[in-house]
């Protein structure tokens, strides 16, 4: 992120138009997060009368969801639909309030996300038996 806030308009703007396209709603990136979040929740439904699996699997669903939800979709988005009608001549005077957006949107996501895959795997290390001598048991 800060390599990418020291570029210039036209350059920012070819990253949008190019290196993130196939991440977007023609590639497999709306996909693999909604995947992600329905499988949270199914997660969820499934460990819901195991603790303390339930709470951690509870918190890295409702993260995903967040990063989506309450990120993504009022933050992100609206600048792709912008930056999306932009050429190289019609850049405007604010690009950069909707670059720093943009980009802090995206680390607050990628932040949230983290801890969500975090708070996932430790529901099923919680779980996972250990032996007598404090070593995880093979199952």
């Amino acid at each position: 992120m800060p390599a990418k806030l020291k570029v210039d308009a036209q350059q920012w703007l070819t990253f949008q138009h190019t290196l993130y396209r196939a991440f977007g709603s023609e590639g497999p990136g709306a996909f693999i997060e909604m995947g992600g979040i329905i499988t949270g929740v199914v997660l969820v439904i499934l460990v819901r009368k195991r603790r303390p699996a339930f709470y951690l699997t509870l918190a890295g669903a409702t993260l995903l969801a967040a990063a989506f939800f309450l990120v993504w979709i009022p933050f992100v988005s609206p600048v792709n639909a912008e930056t999306a009608k932009w050429t190289v001549d019609s850049i405007p005077g604010n690009w950069m309030e909707l670059r720093r957006q943009w980009e802090y949107a995206h680390t607050t996501r990628f932040v949230l996300q983290l801890i969500g895959l975090g708070a996932l795997l430790l529901s099923v290390l919680v779980e996972t038996p250990t032996d007598r001598f404090g070593g995880r048991v093979a199952i």
